[in-house]
């Protein structure tokens, strides 16, 4: 990226366009929402972001902006680049676990939908603990536009399918 930023210009380029195909194949196949998921941008200064990063990301964006679907722009550890990352075309913000919903409400002016953010840490604590950081999380995304229940991460490998079966009745039954 740094040592040589036009062999990064032309692999990230690269796969912009796969997974701007990929998303829209996803879509004219009947997906209703579509998540870019950049797991490694909170790694990046938000200069480094600027310039490495969100081009491409915009260029996925602008790829799929006219379907009608919410695009969803998520990545761990972003808390100082949440506004650029949604500034990129998102419609809808993925928040990890780190960061409270109701900080990123009010960074986004209680204006932008929010997705996220249990633990996945805790989907195997004892349940009462889960539930009780589950409420919080329901609570804390209660003032946003809209609150897309989700995990603040991917699901652990050795996590009990049971737990997420409970876990998603919970929700249903809260909200």
């Amino acid at each position: 990226m740094h040592d040589d930023p036009d062999l990064w210009s032309e692999i990230l380029t690269w796969t912009a366009g796969v997974t701007s195909q990929f998303l829209r194949a996803q879509v004219l196949a009947g997906a209703s929402a579509i998540q870019l998921f950049d797991s490694w941008a909170g790694r990046l200064s938000l200069d480094e972001y600027r310039t490495f990063a969100a081009p491409y990301s915009k260029a996925v964006m602008d790829a799929v902006a006219d379907l009608p679907v919410a695009r969803v722009h998520f990545g761990t550890k972003t808390k100082p680049l949440l506004k650029d990352m949604y500034a990129v075309g998102a419609t809808v913000m993925g928040i990890d676990q780190d960061t409270p919903l109701d900080w990123a409400n009010e960074l986004f002016d209680g204006k932008v939908p929010l997705q996220g953010n249990i633990d996945p840490e805790l989907l195997s604590a004892p349940w009462d603990e889960l539930r009780s950081h589950v409420e919080e999380v329901l609570a804390r995304g209660s003032g946003a536009p809209s609150h897309i229940v989700n995990l603040g991460h991917g699901v652990p490998p050795d996590t009990d399918p049971d737990v997420l079966t409970r876990l998603v009745s919970f929700v249903h039954g809260e909200s």
